[in-house]
């Protein structure tokens, strides 16, 4: 890898770092909102940070253009993750969808490769072959396939697969304009959407005796953290590695998360759960390491 890269998988390294917690603080942020909740008011958070920041460096409020792109990135990032995770949470413990969602920097792989014709070797899609099957094993060896265990799989699959879309175009958005002013400008073209929903669910849905402490430093987080900030440096990370390359750090998420749930909720990680992760970390690891071409440009007008 060239400087450029290593730079680009530094910058990745510390998103994940932040991104790490996103698990932790949803089920926190459960204690006392709803799941939708949990997904609108985190991006109205967002918004508002990133408002003043755009005020204060006297930046438009709303992008130039691509309008179509950023509504595709908007969707997943603020809507189709925080949702799907939030409802899997509710029915299970962090630790079996910390695993599940460490198959992201595959289908983000994927992703980055049929819509941003990124080229790979041979021997990255074997390395992909071999995470995606560790994981298909963990997840059928679980439980007794109960319903519960099923749904709750099947909801972090899609928030796996919205996320990753986003992320490539997101990431492609980054070609044009500096990461900061993209996740500003989604979370914000969402508030149309984000702010009512988010008002009628605090007067019609939440009730406001059960909120823990723990409910409202989630939301925080999640808002501040997961929401926005992360966003900054993971987008310059995949721009400057390339996104298939520079997604395969998020494999490291796993491992914090996972020492998140036992620190900060308590959980238990069986040796099955820790030996399935690092058998998929090494299968991305030789991603990672695996030789990869130049991505073709995308088509962009300059700002």
């Amino acid at each position: 890898m060239n400087k450029t890269q290593v730079q680009g998988i530094a910058f990745a390294f510390f998103a994940v770092v932040l991104f790490s917690l996103s698990l932790p603080m949803t089920r926190w942020a459960l204690e006392g909102f709803t799941p939708l909740f949990t997904a609108t008011g985190r991006a109205v958070i967002a918004a508002v940070l990133a408002m003043i920041l755009l005020k204060i460096v006297r930046e438009r409020i709303t992008p130039p253009g691509h309008t179509k792109e950023f509504i595709y990135t908007m969707l997943g990032a603020v809507f189709g993750w925080p949702i799907l995770i939030a409802l899997a949470l509710l029915r299970t413990e962090t630790a079996p969808v910390a695993v599940i969602a460490s198959i992201m920097p595959l289908t983000t792989a994927i992703f980055a490769v049929l819509r941003g014709h990124e080229n790979v070797s041979n021997q990255f899609w074997i390395a992909s072959l071999i995470g995606t099957g560790i994981l298909v094993y963990f997840t059928g060896s679980r439980s007794s396939f109960d319903s519960s265990d099923l749904i709750a799989d099947l909801l972090t699959v899609g928030a796996v697969l919205a996320s990753s879309f986003c992320y490539v175009q997101g990431a492609e958005l980054t070609r044009i304009y500096p990461g900061w002013k993209v996740i500003s400008w989604v979370v914000i073209m969402a508030l149309p959407i984000t702010v009512p929903v988010t008002i009628w669910l605090w007067f019609q849905v939440e009730d406001r005796g059960s909120i823990t402490n723990h409910a409202m430093i989630g939301m925080l987080v999640l808002g501040i953290s997961s929401m926005y900030l992360g966003f900054i440096p993971w987008y310059r990370g995949l721009k400057d590695a390339g996104t298939a390359r520079g997604s395969q750090v998020q494999q490291l998420q796993v491992f914090m998360t996972l020492g998140w749930s036992v620190l900060i909720l308590g959980e238990s990680v069986p040796p099955s759960t820790l030996a399935c992760s690092v058998g998929i970390v090494i299968a991305v690891t030789w991603a990672i390491l695996s030789r990869q071409g130049r991505s073709k440009k995308f088509k962009s007008e300059k700002s």
